[in-house]
C-alpha cells in the first residue's frame, strides 16, 4: 500500500514542478510610441526612459523591429492572432475615416476582430493559464471586447483608440471605474497591472498591458512636466523645423515637453511592473515583450505634431520608416546575451509565434517567425522579406499603397498614380534618396514579390472614385 502512496506523491510533485515551469508572459503595448521615442534606440532623443533601457540590458533590443502597419487596430489585429492584417481584414484604424472626395475609395475593411479568430489569449487558456487585458483594445464594440475573445480580465478595453475621458479621471470609460481626482490613467492600469500579478502569482498568467499613452490627445503628466519644461527652454529653440511631406508636413525635431511627460510616465510604469514581479519572486520565469503599435505622430495635414522619429521618414500612418518601424525589447529566462542587440528584422506576428512556443502550445495558421533562436543565439531568421498593405487614405497625408523589404532593399509604390519608389536602407536609412528609376530591374523583381504576398494574404484594393474631381 506505501508504494502507490509514494508515486501518487511523486507524480503530484513532479505535476507541481512542471506548472511552476511554465513561464509568465507579460506583453506591453505603447500606442503611438515611435522607434526614436525611447533612448536605447536614439541616444540624442529628447525624451528619458532609464526604465525601458534597463530592461534592453537584461534582454534583446531589436534594432530593425516593425509594427504590420502604420496606424494602430491592423497591428493590434495581428498581434492578437498571429495574422497579416490583410488575412483579418482589418487594414485601417477603426472605423477608419475613408473621404468620398478623393481620387480613390479606400477599400471595406471590417470594425471588429471576428469571433472566429483564435487569439494568443485563447491559446494559452489551453494549457491553464490565467489572461489579463488593461488598456486600449480598439478591435471591436460591445460583443467583441477582449472578455470575448479569450480574456479572463478586461480593465479598459472598449472600443475606442483614445482615452474618451482623457488621461484623468473621470475617464468617461465604460470598462474602467474612475478613479479619484486627478488620477493619472497611465498609473491606473499600472495598478491594476500589479493587482493582477500579485493576485495570479501561483499559476502562469498573460498580462498584457495595453497603455493609452502616447496616443492624443498630448495631456501632460504633472509629476515630470516640470523637468521638461526647463529642458525645452534649454534647447534655445526659436523656431520648429519641418520637412514637406507629400501634402503634409514631418516634424523634425523631439521638442514638446508634455509629450515628453507622457514618455515619463509610461516608463516610470514600466519600471513598476518589472518590481512587482520582482517582489513576487516572477522575474526569473517572466518573458516581458515591448514594443508599439506604429510609428511615432510626426506627420500632419499641419505643422507641429506631437513627436518626430528623425532621423527615420515620416511617421505615423506612412509606410516609410518612421511610420512602421517600432520599438522592442524581449526579455526572458532563456536570454543568453543580455544587453545583445539584433539587427534581423522582426514583425508584430512574430511575438504569437513566439510566446506560444514558449508556452509549448501547438498552434498554426500563422504569419510569424519564432523569435527564440535569436533570443538565445541559438540560430538566426530564415525570413529574408516583410510587406504592408495601407489602402486607404489618413489624417498623416498618406495616401494608399503598401510596401516590401527584402533585405536591404525598400520598395514602396502608391497607388493614385501607381508610382513606386525604391531605397536601400543599409546606406540610406532615412529614405531621402529614391533610386528606382536607376534600378528598373530591382523594382520589377521587388514588385512581383510584394503582388504575389498581397494575392497570397487576399489583400483588397482601393478603386477609382467616379465622383472625384480633381478641382474640388
Amino acid at each position: 500500500m506505501k508504494k502507490p502512496l509514494v508515486v501518487i506523491i511523486l507524480c503530484l510533485f513532479l505535476f507541481a514542478c512542471t506548472k511552476e515551469k511554465q513561464p509568465n508572459f507579460v506583453f506591453i503595448l505603447v500606442d503611438d510610441l515611435g522607434w526614436a521615442d525611447v533612448k536605447c534606440n536614439h541616444p540624442q532623443s529628447f525624451y528619458d526612459t532609464p526604465n525601458i533601457d534597463k530592461l534592453a540590458q537584461s534582454g534583446v533590443r531589436f534594432t530593425n523591429a516593425y509594427a504590420a502597419n502604420p496606424v494602430c487596430s491592423p497591428t493590434r489585429a495581428a498581434l492578437m492572432t498571429g495574422k497579416h492584417p490583410n488575412r483579418v481584414n482589418i487594414t485601417d484604424w477603426i472605423p477608419g475615416n475613408d473621404p468620398k472626395k478623393r481620387q480613390l475609395l479606400g477599400t471595406v475593411d471590417s470594425n471588429e476582430l471576428a469571433l472566429n479568430e483564435i487569439t494568443i489569449a485563447e491559446k494559452l487558456k489551453e494549457k491553464g493559464y490565467k489572461t489579463g487585458f488593461f488598456g486600449k483594445w480598439h478591435l471591436g464594440d460591445t460583443g467583441f471586447f477582449p472578455e470575448d475573445q479569450g480574456f479572463d480580465i478586461n480593465i479598459g478595453g472598449h472600443h475606442m483608440g483614445h482615452p474618451p475621458g482623457g488621461y484623468y479621471s473621470p475617464y468617461n470609460n465604460p470598462k474602467l471605474p474612475d478613479g479619484p481626482e486627478g488620477e493619472y490613467l497611465t498609473d491606473r492600469l499600472t495598478n491594476e497591472s500589479i493587482q493582477f500579478i500579485q493576485q495570479n502569482k501561483k499559476e502562469p498568467f498573460l498580462l498584457y498591458l495595453a497603455f493609452y499613452t502616447v496616443h492624443t490627445p498630448i495631456q501632460a503628466a504633472q509629476k515630470h512636466i516640470q523637468k521638461y519644461e526647463t529642458k525645452r527652454a534649454q534647447l534655445e529653440i526659436t523656431e520648429v523645423p519641418h520637412q514637406k511631406e507629400g501634402m503634409g508636413w514631418t516634424k523634425m525635431i523631439q521638442e514638446n515637453a508634455a509629450y515628453a511627460s507622457m514618455v515619463a510616465a509610461m516608463d516610470e510604469n514600466v519600471g513598476r511592473v518589472l518590481q512587482a514581479l520582482k517582489e513576487q519572486g516572477l522575474d526569473e520565469n517572466t518573458w516581458v515583450i515591448f514594443t508599439s503599435d506604429n510609428g511615432g505622430l510626426s506627420t500632419l495635414y499641419r505643422e507641429n505634431a506631437p513627436t518626430s522619429n528623425s532621423p527615420l521618414r515620416a511617421g505615423k500612418g506612412w509606410c516609410y520608416e518612421g511610420g512602421i518601424r517600432a520599438p522592442l525589447i524581449i526579455s526572458g529566462p532563456d536570454i543568453t546575451e543580455p544587453g545583445k542587440t539584433v539587427d534581423q528584422p522582426a514583425i508584430s506576428m512574430d511575438y504569437f509565434t513566439t510566446v506560444l512556443n514558449l508556452a509549448g502550445i501547438e498552434h498554426q495558421n500563422n504569419d510569424g517567425e519564432n523569435l527564440l533562436p535569436v533570443l538565445t543565439s541559438s540560430g538566426s531568421l530564415q525570413r529574408d522579406e516583410l510587406f504592408w498593405h495601407y489602402p486607404h487614405y489618413h489624417g498623416s497625408a498618406w495616401t494608399p499603397g503598401s510596401a516590401l523589404r527584402k533585405g536591404d532593399w525598400k520598395l514602396i509604390v502608391f497607388y493614385e498614380d501607381n508610382r513606386t519608389e525604391l531605397y536601400n536602407l543599409a546606406t540610406d536609412p532615412g529614405e531621402q534618396t529614391d533610386i528606382a528609376e536607376q534600378n528598373p530591374e530591382k523594382v520589377a523583381e521587388l514588385k512581383a514579390i510584394l503582388d504575389n504576398k498581397l494575392a497570397d494574404t487576399n489583400a483588397r484594393f482601393p478603386i477609382p472614385n467616379p465622383d472625384y474631381d480633381p478641382r474640388d
